[in-house]
């Protein structure tokens, strides 16, 4: 396979992320491994946003505990941190100032045996998803081409990564708006066997329901659910009457 080839497969990869089944992480890895497969690089992470911080790298292309220390000091300093940040691409500081900078980064890439690190951003218009860090252990910084090559794989995998999230939440509204569906109808059965049972309006037996499920802290479809299942009446509205046999 030609390089071109394998360039066009792998945006071919980054963008199917319509399936049912997508994996979020086995399609960054995928990214790492194919960066590391296409570009000048020895190894390649991806960083993304995360609640309660500011980057984490959840699929480095080698799991290695060398580069993981550094993927972990990568997270609070240094070229991802910068790109996240501006949006434009970063390199790790001059050995002059890289201490300084950042002490955390810079020894740990050493130790890794890296000499070079870029980092390019991964935003679409207003959606800042992350970074993607490439590691080097050659002398000389990435080209011109393989850095617009990354820059395009980045941006790539950022369109499939908004298009699974927006994906994801869609499936979520309609699983939302079903349930909803499903819970009125529960509610209106359970008003009719409520109301015929203990004689009262359909509005009375509602706020017999809603102010049980309240008091109860429990939902409102759950206590519709038990009125139809098990005949149970909530205590708010009027007992069913008892039949009595009159004894002769």
């Amino acid at each position: 396979m030609s390089r071109e080839q394998h360039i066009a497969r792998t945006f071919v990869e980054l963008a199917d992320t319509l399936v049912e089944d997508f994996d979020v992480i086995d399609f960054l890895h995928q990214m790492t491994v194919r960066c590391q497969e296409l570009l000048d690089v020895t190894a390649a992470a991806v960083f993304l946003t995360h609640p309660g911080a500011q980057l984490h790298s959840p699929a480095p292309c080698d799991p290695s505990p060398t580069l993981q220390r550094v993927l972990d000091a990568a997270c609070g300093e240094g070229p991802a941190l910068d790109a996240y940040g501006t949006t434009r691409s970063a390199t790790a500081p001059d050995p002059a100032d890289a201490a300084a900078r950042c002490p955390r980064f810079t020894p740990a890439l050493k130790a890794a045996g890296y000499t070079l690190a870029t980092a390019l951003p991964m935003r679409l218009r207003q959606e800042n998803v992350g970074s993607l860090l490439l590691l080097r252990t050659g002398e000389s910084p990435l080209n011109a081409d393989d850095l617009a090559l990354a820059q395009a794989l980045a941006d790539a995998a950022t369109i499939g990564l908004i298009q699974a999230r927006t994906i994801r939440q869609q499936h979520t509204v309609n699983e939302q708006l079903h349930t909803a569906l499903q819970s009125r109808i529960i509610i209106e059965q359970a008003k009719g066997v409520l109301a015929t049972r203990v004689d009262i309006t359909l509005n009375e037996a509602f706020e017999a329901l809603r102010r049980h499920a309240r008091q109860h802290r429990v939902l409102l479809s759950t206590v519709a659910q038990d009125v139809i299942d098990s005949g149970f009446t909530p205590a708010a509205a009027p007992a069913p009457p008892q039949s009595n046999t009159a004894t002769e």
